[in-house]
């Protein structure tokens, strides 16, 4: 694990909430931004929801905060972007660091290193501008957020059907049949992992943020021994991928077999629906409690060089 420091929430003086962005996810991003708030309030923390949408620095600036809580999903806020503009503005920051970003928003770069660390994962099938070399596959996007874009191909009918531009865009897995297990982590220490069952077949997007669309079981319903491997294959890819704060690894239990990692989530959403919240619930972590103590744990910024307070807006207003 890359070393954060350990800081009480409250001795910050304006913690900002940074929420929404440009991404495909800015819906989920706001509902996920405005429920931390809302807990760190509840908490004493004095907090500006920042709703990042054209400037993001001259927005971040002008709110004056010692503290970034990034609840953004998705591109611009998962990739190591907003990570490497708060480094560069010397404002401490919630979860991964640049490089663990950018790393597990590129998931088959992702896959690369987990591969490498002797962590089984989907076997790769080749992806061609004719489609995939054989069917059926789980496609999805080389660089989205978790579950955006997902498709289950059964046969090149479907593949003409989504009529990709550029398949080098996207990568196509082996299906695997079994349970799917997602582990939150929180500092390095897996919690209770939460069985989704979603009632399409598929957790894709709608399945993930639509109430009612999946059933959740926390724990999962699998035996004792395979949920402490569950936990204990997250904590490596946690570690393995430089990860920090909170973040989510998605898993698929064969019968009989090793947990194979789908991906690791750096920033998991946190709304009503999300997986983190109820892990933590089943841990004994009440919501507000866990939004303390992720903001407790902030990344030290690397560039002490200048302040994000000292910058002008000639320089960061273009």
């Amino acid at each position: 694990m890359n070393p954060s420091t350990l800081l009480s929430p409250v001795q910050f003086t304006n913690v900002g909430v940074l929420m929404g962005g440009t991404s495909s996810e800015r819906e989920i991003s706001l509902r996920s931004g405005k429920a931390v708030s809302a807990a760190l309030k509840r908490s004493g923390v004095p907090v500006t929801e920042i709703d990042l949408t054209h400037n993001w620095p001259e927005q971040i600036q002008s709110a004056n905060i010692d503290a970034a809580f990034i609840a953004l999903h998705g591109t611009l806020g998962e990739d190591g972007a907003i990570q490497g503009l708060l480094e560069i503005m010397n404002i401490p920051y919630t979860g991964s660091n640049i490089t663990a970003s950018a790393l597990c928003m590129h998931k088959q770069l992702c896959k690369n290193v987990l591969d490498k660390a002797g962590l089984k994962t989907p076997l790769d099938i080749p992806l061609t501008d004719n489609g995939p070399a054989r069917y059926p596959v789980i496609l999805k996007p080389v660089a989205e957020g978790s579950s955006v874009g997902l498709h289950f191909l059964n046969n090149q009918q479907e593949w003409n059907t989504l009529n990709v531009d550029d398949p080098t865009h996207w990568m196509a897995e082996m299906p695997i049949t079994g349970p799917e297990i997602h582990v939150s982590t929180l500092n390095g220490k897996a919690l209770p992992p939460v069985e989704v069952v979603p009632k399409s077949g598929v957790y894709d997007y709608e399945s993930k943020y639509t109430v009612g669309a999946t059933e959740y079981f926390c724990p999962a319903r699998l035996p004792a021994e395979t949920l402490r491997l569950c936990m204990q294959r997250a904590e490596e890819a946690v570690e393995v991928t430089g990860c920090d704060g909170a973040p989510r690894v998605d898993i698929i239990v064969p019968d009989g077999g090793e947990p194979v990692i789908l991906e690791v989530n750096t920033i998991p959403g946190m709304t009503e629906t999300s997986l983190l919240p109820k892990a933590a619930a089943a841990a004994g972590i009440p919501f507000d409690d866990l939004c303390c103590r992720m903001l407790a744990v902030v990344r030290p910024v690397s560039n002490k060089a200048s302040s994000g307070k000292e910058l002008s807006k000639s320089k960061v207003g273009s």
